[in-house]
């Protein structure tokens, strides 16, 4: 597996290959990265995974000097799981000045997420645009458990007309329901057996909604209350339309509920897609 550091030595280097995938992600692999990795094997051969930390997504106060490096780690299970090439640029070849042009995102992107963590999106969507020009992949490989994430990118390749296709990883989870998270690592022992309650509360709501019941606002109500209980501070657990990510429309029937929920210091996030009847 090679390791390209620069966007002058990438550009050479896949001026060779005819089809590129791409599994952008921050590090500190676990086996959720290796699954997007193997699914973007299966759609072009020569897989590029980009390695780093965007400071441009995080806000005041958030965990960007904390947030664990482990590049060394990162490569020997990425070799392993066929990964071809990993880009680890520092920040000094992703802004050798500072970034002053930025994608915009649309209204959506100061909802959910949005609302809690202001300008996060703008720095994903600017990163995300500038890693695609970088490596040029014709697909590009993104894990559902950052719903919001993934609407916006869609949006913004459809919209600016980009050619690379977006494709969606199912969440890969532990054997207790916990979607696997770089951010895991900081639970403590007590929180990471807590941890699982936050799929558990989005799962009763998905079954009371494909049970026919779409009192969305109660069954927040008592999602919500239901992590509070157990010491969870709760930013949001919704129901929403997967094509807007916006309040459902009366018939709708391709929903999502979305939580996003504290648990001592680190805040977790997940999701369930739902087929209403």
């Amino acid at each position: 597996m090679e390791i390209v550091r620069t966007v002058a030595e990438l550009r050479a280097r896949l001026a060779r290959e005819s089809a590129v995938s791409c599994v952008p992600t921050m590090g500190n692999i676990h086996d959720g990265h290796l699954r997007l990795v193997d699914l973007a094997g299966g759609q072009a051969p020569f897989v590029v995974t980009t390695i780093f930390v965007n400071r441009l997504q995080f806000g005041q106060g958030e965990d960007f000097d904390r947030y664990p490096r482990t590049f060394e780690d990162d490569c020997r299970k990425l070799e392993g799981a066929g990964c071809k090439l990993v880009f680890h640029p520092d920040e000094g070849e992703m802004y050798p000045e500072p970034q002053v042009f930025a994608v915009d995102p649309p209204p959506v992107a100061n909802k959910l997420e949005g609302r809690f963590r202001p300008g996060h999106f703008r720095g994903v969507a600017t990163v995300v645009l500038k890693l695609i020009n970088i490596v040029q992949p014709q697909i590009a490989v993104f894990g559902k458990k950052d719903y919001q994430q993934i609407h916006i990118v869609r949006h913004m390749v459809d919209q600016l007309a980009l050619p690379v296709r977006i494709v969606a990883a199912e969440t890969f989870r532990a054997d207790d329901g916990l979607a696997l998270s770089s951010r895991n690592r900081y639970l403590t022992d007590a929180e990471r057996a807590e941890a699982p309650r936050l799929h558990q509360a989005l799962s009763q709501v998905r079954v009371a909604v494909e049970g026919g019941d779409r009192n969305f606002e109660a069954l927040e109500f008592a999602a919500d209350a239901l992590l509070a209980r157990h010491g969870w501070h709760v930013d949001y657990v919704v129901v929403r339309s997967r094509r807007t990510l916006m309040q459902p429309e009366a018939d709708e029937r391709d929903l999502v509920v979305l939580g996003a929920a504290r648990l001592g210091n680190t805040r977790l996030i997940d999701n369930l897609e739902i087929s209403a009847p």
